[in-house]
């Protein structure tokens, strides 16, 4: 596996992680947003990711795996009314309707995110030492 492969790789990690944080902050902004319809009310979105296995090419064997975003997906649920009947959205029976969406939940997948972007980060730093200690080595002839 060379370097090049290792950036990619790394690279490809930050910017699922960077689509997963889009979502994340996406949810958040629109956690109060209310709606008049269930039909209407805002749906929580979430990424999908897919391995993209990489094979060396002298031996054909698995060489490493990127991550692809296959996929920005609706999330699985339902529109909560909430009984606001002061509320100039509310509908005829009173009825605000939010997403259902757990604020912790999003706090802790922004965080899980900002995690696996910092390991990227930190991945890409050691390749580089890797490479200037290879270059320095070529100052001792």
């Amino acid at each position: 596996m060379s370097f090049d492969s290792i950036y990619q790789i790394a690279g490809s990690a930050m910017r699922a992680q960077t689509v997963r944080l889009d979502t994340v902050a996406s949810n958040l902004a629109n956690l109060d947003s209310g709606a008049d319809s269930p039909e209407s009310a805002y749906q929580a979105v979430r990424p999908v990711f897919q391995t993209l296995y990489q094979q060396l090419a002298d031996t054909g064997a698995i060489g490493g795996a990127s991550v692809m975003i296959a996929d920005v997906v609706p999330g699985q649920g339902k529109p909560v009314a909430r009984y606001e009947p002061g509320n100039p959205l509310a509908d005829a029976d009173g009825n605000v309707w939010y997403a259902d969406l757990n604020p912790v939940e999003e706090m802790a997948d922004m965080m899980s995110a900002s995690r696996s972007f910092e390991s990227s980060v930190e991945v890409l730093k050691r390749v580089n030492n890797m490479q200037q200690g290879l270059l320095s080595l070529g100052d001792l002839g």
